[in-house]
Formats: structure tokens, C-alpha cells, sequence
């Protein structure tokens, strides 16, 4: 059984960028991150790479503020209460910022070409990958063993 309290991202991946917390997309997979990262359990996944440093940006802490916050949350929950008192973010701008993350695509023309290259490794035959997280949830089912 997978353990979010303490994931091993060396056995399993982290929540889809999907899952929502608080309204948040990717909150819960950077949670799982910062989690595996504390116990040394991080795995391939990098920690506070670009799609983190969006939400810390979003949220206006560091990446380090949120480690540590991680350190000391007992739950999910405890951690949101302090994402919520640090980001005074409106239930509006969380929504829309989550709309337009789970949207995000490659963007310039750089990032395209290394999408694009990432999907020819995983499946060349997939032809419906078209933002990140669908990258992502691909990359994760393929990496534990899945057929992408």
C-alpha cells in the first residue's frame, strides 16, 4: 500500500498533478515531493524544479519556507492551513490558476522540442499528450512499470 505520510518515490510516484488540495492543483504531488525529498526518498524526481517553483511563486513563499512547513505539518490538512495563511490567495485566483496549470503546454519552441522528445522515448504512437500533466501522468504510469 502506497504511504503518502512518507512516500518512497524510489517505489511509487507521487499524486498526479491533478489531484487537488484546498483547491490547489499539484499542491498534493509537491507535498509528496517535499515529503520523500526530507526522507531522502526522492527518487528521479527533482525537487523544486519548474512546476514547483510555479506554485511557490503563485503562492508567494520559498521553496525552502514550504520544506519546512512540510517538516512540521502533521497532515495534509495542517499544511494547507499554512499554505492559505501564507498565499491570501481568493478562492477565484486559485481556481483560475489551476485551470491554467492543468492547460499548461511546452510553450516556446525549446520546450516543445524536449516534449516532444520525452514522448518519442515513452510512446512515439501517442498523439494526445498535449500539457504537462499529461506528460506527467504518463511519465509516472510508465516509470512504475505501466505501458505509456
Amino acid at each position: 500500500m502506497i504511504s503518502y505520510e512518507h512516500p518512497d518515490l524510489t517505489q511509487h510516484p507521487p499524486r498526479s498533478p491533478r489531484v487537488r488540495l484546498g483547491g490547489y492543483a499539484v499542491l498534493p504531488r509537491i507535498i509528496d515531493k517535499a515529503r520523500a525529498q526530507l526522507a531522502g526518498k526522492l527518487g528521479e524526481y527533482l525537487w523544486n524544479n519548474p512546476l514547483d517553483q510555479r506554485l511557490f511563486t503563485f503562492l508567494g513563499v520559498s521553496a525552502e519556507a514550504f520544506l519546512a512547513a512540510v517538516q512540521t505539518a502533521a497532515s495534509d490538512a495542517d499544511l494547507l492551513t499554512w499554505v492559505n495563511a501564507h498565499a491570501k490567495r481568493q478562492p477565484w485566483e486559485i481556481a483560475a490558476w489551476t485551470a491554467w496549470i492543468e492547460n499548461l503546454g511546452p510553450g516556446d519552441i525549446s520546450r516543445h522540442t524536449v516534449f516532444a522528445e520525452q514522448l518519442a522515448r515513452q510512446n512515439p504512437k501517442r498523439d494526445d499528450m498535449r500539457t504537462f500533466c499529461d506528460r506527467l501522468d504518463m511519465d509516472d504510469y510508465a516509470s512504475f512499470g505501466g505501458r505509456a
